[in-house]
């Protein structure tokens, strides 16, 4: 059972949930756990084709160590905007986000 089909299965729906979870959601907080499962699937790409794609270096585990480094700066950035955007609206509703343009 240990094939790149099932790995490559496991990071789709992955990918598929996570896109589910951007595009359906409407407070920020669901919206970067979305993007979290995004990377997420990124990451099973790299290491899977890495394991079965005969190389000898490990250059998957390379670009998804760098993906996880992103994603927590990412996940840092993004938390101060969402608590900046709740100390001014009060909510961290997304549709809310437009009464800071003026």
């Amino acid at each position: 059972m240990d094939s790149l089909n099932s790995y490559l299965v496991i990071a789709a729906v992955l990918f598929a949930l996570g896109i589910y979870g951007v595009i359906t959601r409407k407070n920020a907080v669901a919206i970067l756990m979305g993007i979290e499962l995004i990377l997420n699937s990124a990451n099973i790409n790299f290491i899977a084709f890495n394991r079965f794609g005969g190389m000898e270096t490990l250059d998957g585990h390379v670009f998804s160590i760098f993906v996880i480094v992103l994603a927590a700066a990412e996940a840092a950035v993004a938390l101060a905007i969402v608590i900046n955007l709740f100390k001014n609206i009060g909510s961290v509703n997304v549709d809310d986000a437009d009464l800071l343009k003026g």
